[in-house]
């Protein structure tokens, strides 16, 4: 039986309307490709608990406000994925990779010109129509 994993994601804008984006470790899932910030949800955590968490722990952001954008499940063959992304304006601090990952504030754009995992597709879809 695959496991279903949850996953708080942020698509983190700064004033200048710049995406965040972080660069997955090449060991992990996934690996050497580009993502929007976020992490696993934990039992007892609500999806804005574990995005503030997960936020500060790897990008060293303290988010004081998300909106919920959208949610998708994804199957990959070895794992399915629930994404419950939000949209994030309202924060505080300079963003630096804390895990050792390669970080880009990147204009809408030019968000086509980094390899995403094929979850995250419908999501830079959604913000490329907007």
């Amino acid at each position: 039986m695959t496991k279903r994993i949850h996953v708080a994601v942020g698509i983190i804008t700064n004033s200048a309307g710049e995406i965040l984006l972080a660069k997955r470790p090449d060991h992990l899932h996934q690996g050497g490709k580009w993502e929007f910030p976020g992490g696993k949800v934990e039992t007892g955590e609500t999806v804005t608990q574990a995005l503030i968490r997960e936020l500060k722990e790897e990008v060293a952001l303290n988010v004081t406000d998300s909106q919920p954008f959208m949610a998708l499940s994804f199957d990959y063959p070895d794992k399915q994925v629930l994404l419950d992304i939000h949209s994030v304006t309202e924060f505080n601090g300079i963003a630096k990779g804390l895990e050792g990952q390669l970080i880009a504030w990147v204009t809408k754009t030019d968000l086509t010109n980094y390899d995403f995992p094929e979850a995250n597709k419908p999501i830079l879809e959604k913000i490329l129509a907007q």
